[in-house]
């Protein structure tokens, strides 16, 4: 089975008439897409009834990857508003709860940035992560090529094997050590996750301007993209029950479209998007 979604519901200007109000967004979103990407989950851990309301807004059959709050994989800054780590965790895994309750979480996506390389330390991160979070599925996605380098590959995907971690497998452009390539192994029977972050070098690490991080995910993929990863989602089927499928290429609005593509390459009903009104003022 292939679900295909994007990360957020909010932006994507695409799918909603002029007007709908955010409250009702998720509604229209999914009679899009079974599947989204909780990413507000990523700057501040998310109160309980917020996600009593997203699970009640969406169809029963619909699929929640959420992302991990950015004080558990290392890229806060500042003081935490948690007193520890141990509290910071489980205020985490309680907040998704009703989520977990009305069976739709997919994987809690647990993306480490730039500088977590491969070394002893950040394994012994992981498990203590995988402990903490024990019972939960949850994804692993890595921004530092060192844990896919040439004598290291094997034994990164053979760790995430045999600790649990679902992988996550990213298209992104391959700009240096802050990347990662296209690595098609899935590491756990029932689930892969693949998020597609666009193929935008110039802006991937900083270097294209001072606005680089509202542009890092500026791309819209090509048709012969897409059909390429139509074959790479054969490839991985094989190996797989189940994939969910992330368009994170939200810069310049191309991830519905792109999603809608694919969905349509692969023989899934699509929906037609909203129509959308000419403002002249």
């Amino acid at each position: 089975m292939i679900r295909i979604g994007l990360a957020g519901w909010g932006d994507h200007d695409k799918l909603y008439e002029k007007g709908t109000a955010a409250r009702d967004k998720l509604k229209v979103y999914g009679s899009y897409f079974d599947l989204v990407e909780v990413d507000s989950s990523f700057y501040a851990v998310q109160s309980q009834a917020n996600y009593e309301r997203w699970a009640a807004d969406t169809p029963t059959d619909f699929g929640f990857v959420i992302k991990a709050y950015q004080g558990m994989t290392g890229h806060q800054r500042g003081r935490s508003p948690f007193p520890d780590e141990e509290t910071m965790f489980r205020a985490f895994r309680e907040s998704i709860g009703p989520v977990r309750e009305a069976g739709k979480l997919k994987a809690v996506l647990f993306q480490y940035p730039p500088w977590f390389d491969c070394k002893k330390a950040h394994v012994e991160e992981l498990r203590r992560t995988r402990e903490r979070m024990d019972g939960l599925p949850l994804a692993l996605e890595f921004r530092h090529q060192s844990w896919f380098a040439e004598g290291m590959r094997e034994k990164t995907l053979s760790f995430m094997e045999r600790e649990g971690w679902i992988h996550s497998i990213c298209d992104e452009p391959q700009a240096g050590s802050g990347s990662v390539p296209t690595v098609l192994h899935p590491t756990d029977k029932r689930l892969t996750i693949v998020r597609m972050h666009g193929r935008n070098a110039a802006n991937w690490n900083g270097g294209g301007g001072p606005n680089w991080r509202e542009v890092r995910y500026l791309y819209d993929y090509s048709e012969e993209e897409l059909l390429e990863w139509k074959t790479n989602l054969s490839v991985l089927e094989e190996r797989t029950e189940e994939i969910c499928l992330i368009f994170n290429n939200n810069s310049g609005g191309h991830a519905a479209g792109n999603a809608a593509g694919l969905m349509a390459m692969l023989g899934q009903q699509v929906k037609a998007f909203a129509p959308q009104q000419l403002d002249l003022f």
